[in-house]
């Protein structure tokens, strides 16, 4: 499986970067606690508020940027780096329904475990998330970016929330983040087959 560490060992490695080391964002971590589609902690005992230090370099840029285009907007953190034991987790606990393609199979697995992959959006200035269309881990064809177009022909999705969602490209895309076609929350930062093949994959 390459190079790899345990979770463990992440806070002594110095290729990862803890979230708070990371000005000008908010962390509000689902899978840290039961608000996700499990609906339970799947972190604890585990610190997963790390990234692998290119991401939370990229994570830099889409902040300065965004202060820069949306004053008093900021980015919120929702999943950093997810161990590949949690991975498995997920897996297991969506065997057998359609929704496992949200998730790479373990035998690949996901950027998340390289510390390379995000999921995020904005708050406005009031604190409040920006209406998307669909919450976090919204696990139906509105939250899939590939298909926006037509949802907004039929009314489903507004300009608006539209609109939010392209600001959030914007600012990942800018900062060298790559989005996926099913989950408007998601980005890898650079390409997957080269974070698999070049970086350390947490256990």
């Amino acid at each position: 499986m390459g190079n790899t560490i345990r979770s463990e060992d992440v806070p002594g490695n110095p290729a990862f970067r803890h979230l708070s080391s990371i000005a000008g964002i908010a962390v509000d971590l689902r899978y840290a606690g039961p608000d996700n589609f499990v609906g339970r902690d799947l972190y604890s005992p585990l610190d997963c508020a790390w990234l692998h230090r290119d991401a939370a370099a990229a994570v830099e840029r889409a902040v300065a940027w965004l202060a820069q285009q949306a004053p008093g907007y900021k980015v919120l953190l929702l999943d950093a780096l997810r161990p590949h034991r949690v991975q498995e987790e997920l897996w297991d606990a969506l065997e057998g329904t359609s929704l496992q393609m949200y998730l790479a199979p373990p035998e690949r697995g996901s950027i998340h475990s390289f510390g390379m992959a995000v999921d995020i959006t904005i708050l406005d200035p009031a604190g409040r998330e920006l209406d998307m269309g669909t919450g976090f881990d919204d696990m139906t064809e509105l939250s899939h970016p590939a298909l926006e177009t037509q949802f907004l022909a039929s009314g489903e999705l507004s300009p608006a929330q539209a609109a939010n969602r392209q600001l959030l490209r914007d600012a990942m895309f800018q900062a060298g983040f790559v989005g996926i076609k099913t989950e408007w929350w998601h980005f890898d930062c650079g390409d997957r087959v080269l974070v698999r093949r070049d970086y350390t994959r947490v256990l």
